[in-house]
Parts: structure tokens; sequence; C-alpha cells
């Protein structure tokens, strides 16, 4: 059976890592329970603020969350073309302004930056100002909530936490999972 490759379609690239290998491909931690909490995100807010503060308030520190969907004001998002320096298999591009825009679906993790500090990590798909349908990271303290709630899925992480950290293998900080101190 013969396979052709449809026009438009990218062929995958192989990707190698510009750090030294690590055979533990996956870090992982296990808890026997984690709370499930629906929020409404309060229109106005930053997307960050707007989940950091009620999860802080909680107790949460670190979680995964589902956002259902919903306008914002303005949004701004990134994406992660190959690293041109070599230094990495990606670098962020600069933020990407989408105007007033719909968030069709997203997933943001929760945790702590290397200083201690809340991070809110979120990839989505999305609907720009000018119709076109974007995918990236959402740049969190930039992206407006719209006259709408958004709702929002969170799993808290229970018995250990999430804390970006460098990567040797990828030469760019990562969320990590970390016994609580």
């Amino acid at each position: 059976m013969t396979r052709t490759i449809k026009t438009g379609y990218h062929h995958p690239r192989m990707l190698r890592h510009a750090g030294s290998f690590n055979p533990v491909r996956i870090q992982s931690m296990h808890y026997q329970s984690g709370r499930h909490i629906r929020l409404e995100l309060t229109p106005g807010r930053t997307l960050y603020d707007a989940l950091v503060e009620p999860l802080y308030k909680i107790g949460v520190t670190s979680a995964s969350t589902t956002i259902l969907g919903g306008y914002f004001d303005h949004l701004e998002y990134c994406v992660a073309p190959p690293d041109s320096s070599g230094k990495a298999v990606i670098a962020y591009s600069s933020p990407i302004d989408a105007g007033e825009a719909f968030m069709v679906f997203g997933n943001a993790t929760f945790g702590k930056d290397m200083e201690g500090r809340p991070l809110v990590h979120c990839h989505a798909t999305l609907r720009t100002e000018t119709g076109q349908v974007k995918g990236g990271h959402i740049v969190p303290q930039a992206s407006v909530i719209g006259p709408t709630p958004l709702s929002v899925l969170v799993t808290a992480i229970e018995g250990f936490e999430l804390r970006q950290a460098f990567d040797e293998e990828t030469n760019i900080p990562l969320l990590k999972p970390h016994r609580e101190s």
C-alpha cells in the first residue's frame, strides 16, 4: 500500500533537544485524592487574576484546569516555533494581539514559578477579532475576560505541587511535580 501526503499537510519534523538526554521522559507523582472545583471567572479581570485569586483563597496552589470557552475583551497569545539559536527546540514568539477574541477551549496548568509566585501556563484554541482560528500559549496577565463569566473546571493537585524548574534536556523552564515543602 502506498501512502501519499495530501497537499496542505506538513511533514513531521524530527525534534532533538539540545541538552543532556534524560531517560525518564515523563516525571509524574500520584496522590489518592484531589478536589474538583467549578469556577466562574469574573468579567473585566485578567485571566491570571481571575484564576489565581479564588484558588489561593481556598488553599489551592497547584491545579489542572479546563476552560470551557468564552469571550475576551482583549487576548494575547504566543506560539512556539523552532528556536533559531539552536539552544532549545522551541522559543516563544513575542505576544500576538488577537484583539477581542473568543476562546473556543483551553487548558491551564497552575503552579509556582522559580521565585515561588503563582504561575499560569495556558494552551488554547481561539477565534481572533478578524475571525481567524488560532492556537497557542495564552498570555494570562494580558488577556482580559469579556462581558460574561468564563466557566472553568479545576482539579486541585494535592500531596505535591507543580513548580517551574530549568530542565537540563529541553534547556527551558518547565512545570514539574515536587513534594510539598
